[in-house]
């Protein structure tokens, strides 16, 4: 299947080079094979904060294309990118964002929301936990969740950070949250810059019903 390469580029204030990134992307039912817009939403707020991602491991859920993870890797962060068990695909996609950006260092890891994996068990504590559009299937949220509780539980003092993108006023995480004792803050786009006709220099539109949230531990 023919793969092809989305380009994003993230402007520095001063004179220096900006940071690019590549995604590799497919016509495939899967997911994770393109990168949608809330990884450029989610992407823009790693890129905001690159101070507080630098020296920092961070793990990112459902990675696909791997957009905010390739992207605080070049912030000096140290990396692993996850996804399903159940989708090599998706898994593969991951490496090969890895290999056009030349981050050979970054980790790719099968880890399926909801189910703790001897994988998982080995990992080092995380302090930031990226995820865009994980909560795109309602069936999937408590695994989610349940997942990003397992990370906080390691290190209470970590984040997760997540975009989504409005689809129903009936899909709710917060009856959710409470049940796994997580706070929730809403973060506006504003405050990042991701409000704009476009990010990462993308034609991936900013002006959107995408939400980007910072949940952490009660």
């Amino acid at each position: 299947m023919q793969c092809s390469f989305k380009t994003f580029r993230f402007e520095k204030k001063d004179d220096e080079e900006p940071v690019e990134v590549k995604t590799p992307e497919m016509l495939d039912p899967s997911y994770g094979m393109y990168t949608w817009p809330c990884a450029a939403v989610l992407a823009q707020f790693v890129w905001h904060n690159r101070s507080l991602v630098a020296g920092k491991h961070v793990l990112e859920l459902g990675a696909g294309t791997s957009l905010p993870g390739i992207l605080a890797a070049k912030c000096g962060a140290t990396v692993t990118l996850t996804d399903s068990c159940h989708l090599p695909r998706c898994l593969d996609n991951c490496r090969r964002s890895c290999e056009v950006n030349n981050m050979s260092e970054v980790k790719v890891l099968g880890l399926t929301w909801g189910q703790v994996s001897p994988a998982m068990l080995t990992l080092p504590p995380v302090d930031v936990i990226l995820g865009s559009d994980c909560f795109y299937d309602p069936k999937d949220f408590e695994d989610v969740i349940a997942t990003v509780f397992y990370f906080l539980q390691k290190n209470p003092q970590a984040k997760f950070w997540t975009t989504y993108q409005e689809r129903s006023s009936d899909w709710s995480i917060e009856a959710l949250l409470k049940r796994w004792k997580l706070t929730c803050v809403h973060i506006p786009l504003t405050l990042f810059g991701a409000d704009s006709p476009s990010l990462g220099g993308s034609d991936l539109p900013g002006n959107h019903s995408i939400q980007m949230l910072q949940i952490t531990n009660s």
